[in-house]
């Protein structure tokens, strides 16, 4: 048996479908993904001769810089600080929020997160400080 040699074709792949479909793969994994924040606060605490440690059993809320307010690690409106915080208070068995705030926050913004906290339910509400340590 003799296989005789066939005259030379040319083959060639198309690759515009292969780029179509690496394209659309990579828009459905940019649609589907989720960003997530990073929770790590930069914050310049006001400092105050009087401080104290806090408990590390108290609820922190924390403000930002540009005045973003942060209960257990995720964003809240200030409006929604009182519904939070009361179904945190109610499974919490010591009732304290600390209010970790930067120093450069409206006293407005400072004062509204504070009464929050209060009508929450809270017994005792503190700012934290720069000599705070906890």
């Amino acid at each position: 048996m003799r296989f005789r040699p066939k005259k030379s074709q040319e083959s060639s792949v198309d690759m515009s479908p292969l780029i179509d479909m690496v394209f659309i793969l990579l828009i459905f994994f940019m649609v589907s993904s989720t960003f997530v924040k990073d929770m790590k606060l930069d914050l310049n605490r006001p400092g105050a001769s009087s401080a104290q440690k806090a408990s590390s059993k108290v609820i922190r809320v924390y403000i930002d810089n540009v005045g973003e307010t942060y209960v257990d690690g995720q964003a809240v409106k200030t409006w929604a600080i009182q519904g939070k915080l009361r179904d945190m208070l109610r499974a919490s068995t010591e009732k304290s929020v600390l209010v970790v705030a930067d120093q450069s926050i409206a006293v407005e913004k400072l004062i509204d997160v504070v009464d929050q906290c209060r009508l929450s339910g809270a017994k005792d509400v503190a700012v934290a400080t720069e000599k705070e340590v906890g």
